[in-house]
């Protein structure tokens, strides 16, 4: 109830001045120890991912907290993890405003922001400073991408110095090499591309790892637009280069479930309610290929418990939520754990029932 009013007043605001606006309200109340009175209480569902011990499967997507500096205020809410970023190596404005549209009656957002952020100094010292959730038992998740203005062939200089600058404050580290906003980025999936790319990370982990003593996992973030028959070559290429998950997937182009609609010929990523099909598909066709060579982290389109437990059930490890978070309120976290909890119930008792036939 609360939310819904909230919503309804933060949604008569411009989108981006509206999310600017309420993680300086989040950070405020946080400060003063009010956001524990807006949560509920979210028992423990963990899970093992990438090594690492995840209190539950639900995290927060990049994008939310782009420069790093609400991590413990954002995991008040109850996320098993949040992903901070994506981070460029040096500050830029992103694209002109206005860049953010909401899509109200299909329940989606459309998005062209261009990695906006204040640099890869600024958000460590940020992260740096966001101990509470990790303390807690929360997993950060830190985002890289490429400043626009690098070319292409030079991409992979800005991704070895985020991975270079974030790996020893990061639990895990995901590479975004599918934004639709950054010109010419999602080019880095093609086959050659993406294995040039992922054979410099691997190579630059290697010695990060030595240095720190410590292996960082990897993931690697793709589109939904991929060609279905592109998206079993992108597995093999990232099992072959020692990826730890898969991150499906990023927003779309495709505009087909929101034609007709105010703001649908807007450019940019469409995330929300008409992503969520297709990035189901995605999760499972990556399943179905994998066979659990490597851990898929279902993102796009969940919008309560129930999406949640459908990417689960198509084969993801893990789930992300953003947009759903936007239209739902904080109450959407525990809606998807308590989902999660019910799809591994039911498995129980079927296992069981079936143990039972076998020794009957």
């Amino acid at each position: 109830m609360l939310y819904t009013f909230a919503r309804s007043v933060l949604f008569s605001l411009d989108p981006e001045v509206a999310h600017d606006l309420t993680l300086k309200q989040l950070g405020r109340a946080y400060a003063l120890g009010l956001t524990r009175f807006v949560c509920r209480s979210i028992p423990p569902l963990p899970v093992n991912v990438m090594g690492l011990d995840f209190p539950n499967p639900v995290g927060l997507a990049a994008g939310m907290d782009k420069n790093g500096d609400h991590i413990d205020a954002l995991g008040t809410f109850g996320f098993g993890f949040i992903e901070a970023g994506t981070v460029t190596p040096r500050p830029q404005p992103g694209n002109p405003k206005p860049r953010v549209f909401r899509l109200v009656p299909a329940q989606g957002v459309i998005n062209r922001m261009g990695f906006n952020n204040d640099g890869i100094d600024k958000f460590v010292d940020n992260v740096q400073r966001q101990r509470t959730f990790r303390r807690r038992g929360g997993i950060v998740g830190l985002n890289i991408g490429k400043n626009a203005d690098t070319p292409l062939e030079r991409a992979l200089d800005d991704y070895r110095t985020g991975l270079q600058r974030v790996y020893e404050h990061a639990d895990y580290v995901a590479v975004n090499i599918s934004s639709p906003n950054t010109k010419d980025l999602r080019a880095l999936q093609g086959t050659r591309e993406l294995a040039s790319l992922l054979g410099g990370l691997r190579d630059e982990r290697r010695r990060l790892e030595d240095r720190h003593h410590r292996r960082v996992p990897l993931a690697v973030k793709i589109a939904p637009d991929l060609d279905d028959d592109a998206l079993p070559l992108i597995a093999d290429t990232l099992v072959a280069h020692g990826v730890d998950a898969v991150i499906a997937t990023n927003t779309t182009i495709a505009r087909d479930r929101v034609k007709g609609l105010p703001h649908a010929d807007e450019t940019g990523g469409l995330s929300g309610r008409p992503l969520t099909e297709r990035a189901t598909q995605v999760v499972d066709i990556l399943a179905r290929h994998l066979q659990g060579a490597l851990p898929i982290i279902g993102v796009g389109g969940i919008m309560n418990g129930a999406d949640a437990a459908e990417k689960i059930q198509a084969g993801a490890s893990l789930v992300q939520v953003y947009t759903g978070f936007i239209y739902s309120g904080p109450d959407i976290v525990a809606d998807c754990v308590e989902a999660i909890r019910a799809i591994g119930a039911q498995q129980r008792r079927r296992r069981g029932r079936g143990a039972s036939r076998a020794k009957g």
